[in-house]
This record gives structure tokens, sequence and C-alpha cells, in this order.
């Protein structure tokens, strides 16, 4: 449009020099949805607000306890409790432990049972960044009492269905999240895990901007024989819809994320130390150390010792207290793999692009599995030859470690959407293209509209070629985008104010299944 001047002077007319472009998306994003420690900050609730972080600092800021100020001991930010029942045998299941020739059951307190601030330590720790809190209540009171059937999967009744699907309810007005996470889930009932799922898949159908992670109930106990069973369950309870943006692994993961300094007298027999006393000072061998501590913990003198200097010091006075801690901290870190997962995508992101594969790679801090899965136990994880859902393995190696097994998706059928890497690559290019389309919504769709998406799209997939995210030896092999009237649009799009871009993409395959030919060849001379 021409200027009008009316008075003399010196006017600078600014020309843009370059287009507009696409930005990229971040591609790494998880919203974590349970229950917190804490969701508080200055003074403001952030309970069932879906808030951004970018450091465990931050989180810790918001949703953990605050500390006491010295020499008083550090808040437990989770605080599971358990109980040691004394057996005449030895228990054929569930977990247990000798003591001084006896045996003794390990069973928890289910109410005390959570996995959402463990998952989010493991994120941090494998490498994540920017996150999503999504805290629908905290911690809820102990039972007071164990779990009586050692084969039972725990089910915490404070985690409750409808907060977990309140929190999910949330991220429908957040675009940025790019996977969906609740390690709680595993602590519902079979058919609240199964409702809770596929709610989320269809959210995730619905928004299209991210995937779902599971963890599978079972994985943290498996029977080595009846495990399959575990995995049927959880096939048939993801539905039929979404399965392209559904993601699970198994089984669960035997970390470091939680030391002997977190676990203490407090966790077992839910405080009550008088339990405790005849294990640590039996008759039969009498650690009158031991029993002296103990009286100073049930009756604190005038200047009383912190719970840590009385932990120390029963470590140090018996042997079987120190061999209960460590055994009770190795049960509190099996821990489902979502959280770690999510570093893991981070990571991979950051590193080598979407595009690639998050598999065969090491879990940072995982140094155990409750089952170590074979060639042929995975076989019927990777492919369900009836509903195609596959299960991405977690597995040891000898002179590797544990390594991520597995690139596939719920979808296993199809062959648009088997692969991870595929399917979150597809979720990148459309949502940073959609982003840079919105400039343009009320642009006059007119040639020279077109040719500027045209270009801005086309500059974006070259830059994505370039970087080895899509195949072909050439960019019109890599990927075309098409626009305009007779090609995409008619005279009637036009009338109606629609725009139709078409972007083809040519999208990388991992190399799944390597075979190698080998041939005995004669010796020939010279």
């Amino acid at each position: 449009m021409t200027n009008t001047f009316t008075t003399p002077g010196v006017y600078i007319n600014e020309l843009n020099g370059f287009p507009s472009a696409v930005v990229p998306v971040a591609t790494a994003v998880p919203a974590f949805i349970g229950y917190t420690p804490n969701a508080e900050y200055q003074g403001k609730s952030y309970y069932n607000e879906p808030f951004k972080i970018s450091s465990f600092a931050a989180f810790q800021a918001i949703f953990m306890l605050p500390n006491l100020p010295p020499p008083a001991d550090p808040a437990k930010q989770y605080s599971p409790e358990y109980y040691l029942v004394k057996q005449n045998t030895t228990p054929t299941a569930g977990d247990y432990l000798t003591l001084g020739g006896q045996c003794y059951s390990v069973f928890p307190d289910p109410n005390t049972i959570y996995y959402l601030y463990n998952s989010i330590r493991l994120f941090f720790q494998n490498g994540g960044g920017d996150a999503y809190i999504v805290a629908v209540g905290p911690y809820g009171p102990a039972s007071g009492k164990p779990m009586s059937d050692p084969t039972a999967k725990v089910i915490n009744p404070n985690v409750q269905l409808a907060d977990l699907q309140r929190g999910l309810a949330l991220l429908t007005k957040e675009v940025e999240p790019t996977m969906y996470i609740c390690p709680d889930a595993t602590l519902l009932s079979l058919n609240d895990n199964a409702t809770l799922m596929e709610t989320m898949l269809l959210q995730a159908e619905t928004m299209q901007t991210a995937v779902c992670i599971f963890d599978i109930i079972g994985g943290a106990n498996p029977d080595p024989i009846l495990y399959t069973n575990d995995i049927q369950h959880f096939r048939n309870s993801t539905g039929s819809v979404g399965l392209k943006y559904g993601i699970s692994y198994y089984p669960f993961i035997g970390t470091t994320i939680m030391q002997s300094s977190d676990i203490d007298f407090t966790n077992l027999f839910g405080g009550d130390t008088t339990q405790l006393e005849p294990i640590l000072n039996p008759p039969s061998a009498r650690n009158l150390v031991a029993a002296q501590i103990l009286a100073m913990i049930q009756t604190p003198p005038a200047n009383p010792l912190s719970n840590s200097q009385l932990q120390a010091a029963l470590m140090v006075a018996s042997p079987i207290y120190a061999q209960i801690i460590d055994h009770l901290v190795a049960v509190a870190n099996v821990l489902p793999p979502s959280g770690a997962i999510a570093g893991v995508y981070a990571i991979n992101d950051n590193e080598a692009g979407v595009w690639n594969s998050p598999a065969n790679t090491s879990i940072v801090g995982a140094v155990s599995l409750p089952i170590n899965l074979t060639d042929s136990d995975q076989e019927n994880l990777n492919i369900d030859a009836i509903s195609g859902k596959s299960v991405n393995a977690i597995r040891f190696f000898n002179g590797q470690g544990i390594l991520v097994w597995g690139a596939r998706t719920l979808d296993g059928n199809s062959d648009d959407w088997r692969y991870i890497s595929v399917r979150r690559t597809m979720t990148y290019l459309e949502q940073s293209i959609k982003s840079a389309a919105r400039a343009y919504v009320f642009s006059p769709n007119n040639a020279n509209t077109w040719s500027a998406l045209q270009n801005i799209i086309s500059s974006f997939l070259m830059g994505v070629w370039q970087q080895g995210g899509l195949q072909g030896a050439s960019p019109a092999a890599a990927f075309s985008v098409s626009v305009g009237l007779g090609t995409t649009m008619t005279a009637d799009d036009l009338l109606n104010g629609y725009m139709r871009i078409l972007v083809k993409v040519a999208v990388l395959h991992p190399a799944e299944f390597i075979v190698i030919s080998f041939e005995q060849q004669q010796a020939t001379s010279g």
C-alpha cells in the first residue's frame, strides 16, 4: 500500500528480507499424571493444574515437601511401609527374607505404594528436560496392615481412576506435551487400569499430539512361567482405538534411585519398633546394643538423636537390621519403566533426532530386572499374531547390561504405524507444519499465499532430509509439497474458505531384523 507523506523529511520503510519459517516443535515433553508429596508454591495450590517444569529443582520447589532447618532430618518425599511376617516354612511365592535361620515374608502396606515421584527422578536421571506435572492429589493414609496374599498384585485404594482421568482431561488444553505417562496406573485394579488406558488412547487419537507410554501390571514381580498371562491381560485391556499412539514396555526395572537413607525403622511395621525388637534382639542371640537403640527410639531421652543418627547406629549395631534395610531398598527400587523411557526419548531426540528409534540403548540407573527375557520369550512380546499389539522388551545382555530392546507401537499389524520412530516423526512434522500454517489462516487464498506456504514447508522438510530424517537420494525422492487450484483444491474449496495442502514424506523405518547370509566358498589359486 502506498504511503501518503504530508511533511517533508526522511522516511524509512522496512521490508522483510527473509520469508517466514517453520519452527520445529519439541518432541520429548512428557506429561506425568499422578500423586505427589506436595503441590504448593508461595501459598498457591497446583493440584489439578498442569504445570511445566524444566529441571528436578523446579519439581522440588513445587511438588515436594519442604525441609525443616538442621538439625532436623530431611522430609521424606516418599515413605512406603513394609511388614515382616514370620513363616513356619520357606514361602513358595512372594518376597521373603531369611534372618537368623527364620523365614519372613515381606509384604507392603499397599496404601503407601506410589510410583510418580521416583519416575520423575528417573526421567531427569536419564536426560529428561521439559515436562508437565499434573498432580491429582497428595498421598493417602496408610492402612496400618500388610497385604496377605503373596501372589496378589499391589492395588492402592488411594489411587483412584477418577483422579487420574481428571488429570488426563486437563491436558486437552495443552498441545505441547508429546507423551502421556501415568506410572501410578499400575496400582489400579485390572478393570480400572483398562479403562484409563483406553481413555488415554482415545485422547491421544483425538489430539494427535502425544503418544501414551504404558507400564504393565505384574511387571514388578512376574511369575517366571505365567508372566504371559499379564501380557495377555494388558493386550485385552487396551481396546482398538488409538493403538498407533500407544507404546508399552516390560518388565519393571530395578534401579538405584532410592538409597538406604530413604528407608529406615519408620518404614517397618508402620513405625512400631516393638515389632522389630524380637527380630534384632531374640532370646537365642541377644544384641543389647540394638535393644538400647530401639529403647531410645521408643522413649526418647532429653536430647534425642535424629532419625538419621539412630538409623546409622542401628545399621552398625545389627547386621540383621542392615540386611533388612538393604532388602527393602531393593524392593522399593523396582519401578515401572515409563519415566526412564521418557528420559531415553529425550536424549535420543537431542542426540540423533526423533526419527531415530529409541532402542538398543541403556537405561541410566537400571541395575537389575525382575525377569530376564530370552529371544524366545520376546517372540511373543514383539509380534502377537492375533491382536498385533507389540510389547517392547527390556532385556539384559552379557557385556552390555540392560537395554531397551524394542521399538514398536501397539499397532503392530499396521505397516504405516508399526514403529515408534515413524509415529513420533510424523507427529513432529505434522505439528511443526500446522503451527507454521496458522500464521496464514486469514491470508488471501491465492497463488501468493500458496507459494509462500509451499516454500516454507519445503524448506523445513529439506532441513529434515539433510539431517537424515527422511529417506531418499534426493529431496524429490524424500518429500513433496503441493498446494493450489486444480491440484489440491477445487473452486468450491476456494468459495468455502478451504486451503488444502498435500505433503508427502518418505519416513525412515528401523532395520529391525538384520539377516546375514553365510556361504562357503571353495579356495582358489593365487
